[in-house]
């Protein structure tokens, strides 16, 4: 009987060291969560009012960008431009949105050829930005984000 006392006494000390529960400091848990966090990818993009009712979030994008564009090249439609020879190139257009919406110009990257033949490109395009939709910001983790990106425009001149 001693024995088995002793025994259990043993099994009873050696068990309490196997229900200890390990503690995770809240850094080593924020440091994890940064390892894996994609910093350059939001849940959802930028989109505006009217293409929230498309399908997936790629349709979305997609809808942002083409009525972005389309906005941009009715703008430059309207216009009555001259060229001395023919414009075949593509603008690059970095924009930011901030997480209330708000569409802002960062960088115009323009070949210097396209720039002698169209001198008010850029204002053209800036200007069109006035009437563009309501804009949803991007949304990651559930909370409205900045976010920016590039939008290729092709400009083609006879």
């Amino acid at each position: 009987m001693k024995h088995f006392v002793f025994i259990l006494a043993l099994l009873l000390i050696c068990a309490c060291d196997d229900l200890k529960v390990k503690k995770t400091s809240t850094e080593a848990i924020l440091n994890e969560e940064l390892k894996s966090f994609k910093w350059n990818e939001v849940d959802e993009y930028p989109t505006f009012i009217t293409c929230e009712t498309s399908g997936t979030q790629q349709d979305r994008k997609l809808c942002f960008e083409q009525t972005l564009a389309a906005v941009i090249l009715k703008r430059m439609q309207a216009e009555r431009i001259i060229v001395n020879k023919d414009v075949l190139d593509t603008v690059l257009i970095k924009f930011k949105i901030s997480d209330e919406g708000h569409l802002s110009l960062l960088n115009f990257k323009v070949d210097s050829l396209t720039q002698a033949e169209i001198p008010n490109i850029k204002f053209l395009i800036t200007s069109s930005l006035d009437s563009l939709p309501s804009i949803e910001p991007a949304i990651k983790r559930g909370q409205k984000v900045n976010s920016e990106f590039t939008l290729p425009i092709i400009i083609k001149a006879n």
